[in-house]
């Protein structure tokens, strides 16, 4: 019976022991800078590409998207940021929701903060050159390349 505990107890104390040593898939952030066109009248269009840099590494990302609302003219847009919570880079593909709202005759600032459906978020900032008036929702898909 002593024995029975002591080999239940002896079991467990491996159980504790193997759970400290397992490793899981730490969250990390990576950064990441993208350029893109948009342009359109009340339907507008997003095309573009980037980069990510991740772990030391870095991979090229295709951007592409839609938005609908107060939207007029076009602009050349350029952001850095970080994007949070990603395990890998495929983590960063996905759709980036938002409702945005800016103006720019020549040139304006733009920030954003956006999440997607694995739960990356992206904070970026930067300019938009050019003549463009939105207040609009938007859909922005990245993808990489």
């Amino acid at each position: 019976m002593i024995f029975a505990r002591l080999r239940i107890l002896a079991v467990a104390l491996l159980a504790i022991v193997a759970l400290g040593f397992a490793t899981t898939a730490k969250a990390d952030t990576g950064t990441v800078h993208i350029r893109f066109l948009k342009g359109g009248w009340v339907i507008g269009g997003t095309i573009g590409e980037g980069t990510l840099t991740f772990r030391g590494r870095t991979y090229r990302l295709a951007v592409g998207g839609l938005s609908w609302g107060l939207t007029f003219g076009g602009a050349a847009i350029n952001l850095r940021g970080t994007v949070s919570n990603i395990r890998s880079p495929r983590d960063v593909e996905g759709v980036y929701g938002a409702g945005s709202a800016g103006a720019a005759i020549i040139r304006g600032p733009q920030a954003v903060v956006l999440t997607n459906q694995s739960g990356a978020v992206m904070r970026l900032a930067g300019m938009q050159t050019g003549l463009m008036v939105n207040l609009d929702l938007n859909g922005m898909a990245l993808t990489l390349k």
